[in-house]
């Protein structure tokens, strides 16, 4: 498992400039998955879209908890010592690429050289020292600590979304950041209006 040891870039698997807002550009959004997705890893999935544009996009699931891990355990698991604080916090599936590195969504409040905005309200880093501050008691207010990611290439998000694979809505920080995520993705639904059990289309898999 790695999270980036400098600040010098957070999400360096991916272009930094293609960041920035654009029209059309789902970044600061969230995806939703489908009810009927056949695809286990993004289930009842709801992903905080980091990155989109005409090249690639990336996203972190923020509803899926890694079994039996903890930011405690993963310290250990990193050989970091131990944290003073925050031990018991989850660690969460981000997604199936890059799954042995680290991406931590959090709230503004606490940005370092290397975290990229998603939004006004929320930042992405990967680099070891958010970790650090974290658990010293010095890091942001809000966090979601995750391992992986989830990726598409040029064009496949747009297929996905045509294909009603995702609902999209903007993220917030009350959202994303709830004390429990285990309901988000009901919630989300309910937010968006629409009931889940009266969802109806053909789509499959992710």
């Amino acid at each position: 498992m790695v999270f980036r040891k400098d600040t010098s870039g957070a999400v360096k698997s991916f272009d930094s400039a293609s960041m920035t807002h654009q029209t059309g550009s789902l970044q600061g959004h969230l995806l939703v998955a489908h009810p009927q997705i056949d695809d286990g890893r993004f289930a009842r999935a709801v992903i905080v879209m980091c990155q989109h544009d005409d090249k690639s996009a990336m996203g972190v699931v923020i509803n899926h908890r890694a079994a039996r891990m903890n930011l405690g355990k993963l310290y250990a698991t990193l050989d970091i010592g131990a944290p003073r604080f925050c031990a018991d916090q989850p660690v969460h599936i981000g997604g199936p690429v890059e799954s042995n590195r680290g991406f931590v969504l959090h709230s503004q409040d606490h940005m370092l050289p290397g975290s990229l905005p998603v939004t006004h309200e929320i930042g992405l880093t990967s680099s070891i020292e958010i970790l650090r501050d974290i658990t010293n008691g010095t890091g942001p207010t809000h966090s979601i600590v995750s391992l992986g990611c989830a990726g598409w290439h040029a064009g496949q998000l747009e297929d996905e979304l045509a294909a009603n694979v995702w609902l999209s809505m903007p993220a917030t920080s009350d959202l994303v950041f709830r004390d429990d995520t285990s309901d988000i993705w009901k919630d989300a639904y309910r937010l968006l209006g629409v009931d889940p059990v009266h969802f109806v289309s053909d789509t499959g898999s992710a």
